[in-house]
């Protein structure tokens, strides 16, 4: 008795199964497109309650990937912050603002500026060490002199500065820039820079013959060191000999600056 007898029409209905199809989908229908209709308008409210960006991240997210920027090779420069890179400082600039409420008044022990006897020590012991110790700290100076920013070159030139006058100008020069122009033909040796140089920083042992160094003037104690050759004297000056270090300890000294106190040293054995 499944199939359902027509007594009309007919109907597309042919059996109980059919019909019971048909039921369930009438009820089911309405309820999924209540859902979807609700789904609808649910998601349109979350995306009109979105907070609107400002001007600011607009005009972020509208910046191109990367920029360009076109500068001449010789200008300034320019930090991220958009700050030109500042120059560096001359030895008088440094100690001016730096140094001179020690070194003025000779403040916690600190040499005097323009004191020759308070000055030669630490000039014959070499501009390199003296730098180092400074850079360090020594005794009761901070290191720098209390000013971290300072580079190596601007600290050393202060140095080279109080140097100069404490009476060793002569002997040392302020850090410079490389020329890129084509190197000159070597000069010859300077007597004047060579007894500089000596004083300085070779007078120290050459001046008594302190550990066997021959003393300047003593043509016995030269000769056999003359026979050799200058050449000879110049290896062993610049690259050390028995107990003398390379450069007489000063490795500051150009090698042009080595050689004139060698020919000052000869000339004065001759």
């Amino acid at each position: 008795m499944d199939e359902i007898r027509a007594t009309g029409h007919p109907s597309p209905i042919k059996n109980v199964r059919q019909l019971l199809v048909v039921v369930v989908l009438a009820f089911l229908l309405p309820i999924a497109l209540s859902v979807t209709v609700a789904q609808f308008f649910i998601r349109g409210s979350d995306l009109s309650n979105s907070p609107a960006m400002s001007d600011a991240e607009v005009a972020k997210r509208m910046q191109p990937a990367g920029t360009v920027a076109l500068s001449d090779a010789g200008a300034p420069k320019i930090e991220p912050g958009g700050a030109a890179a500042p120059a560096e400082r001359t030895g008088e600039q440094v100690v001016q603002a730096q140094c001179m409420k020690c070194h003025q008044t000779g403040e916690g022990g600190a040499p005097k500026i323009g004191d020759r006897a308070a000055w030669i020590p630490r000039v014959k012991k070499g501009l390199g060490p003296v730098v180092r110790a400074a850079i360090g700290g020594h005794d009761s100076m901070p290191a720098r002199g209390g000013r971290a920013d300072l580079t190596d070159t601007e600290f050393r030139n202060a140095i080279v500065y109080m140097f100069q006058a404490g009476g060793a100008q002569p002997a040392f020069a302020p850090a410079a820039v490389p020329a890129t122009t084509a190197p000159a033909a070597a000069a010859k040796p300077d007597a004047a820079k060579g007894k500089a140089v000596y004083e300085a920083a070779c007078g120290v042992c050459h001046a008594a013959g302190v550990a066997g160094a021959p003393k300047a003037g003593d043509k016995e104690a030269w000769a056999p060191r003359m026979a050799g050759g200058i050449e000879a004297l110049y290896t062993s000056s610049l690259k050390g000999k028995n107990a003398m270090p390379p450069k007489g300890g000063n490795l500051s000294l150009a090698d042009a600056d080595v050689k004139a106190a060698v020919d000052y040293m000869v000339g004065l054995a001759k």
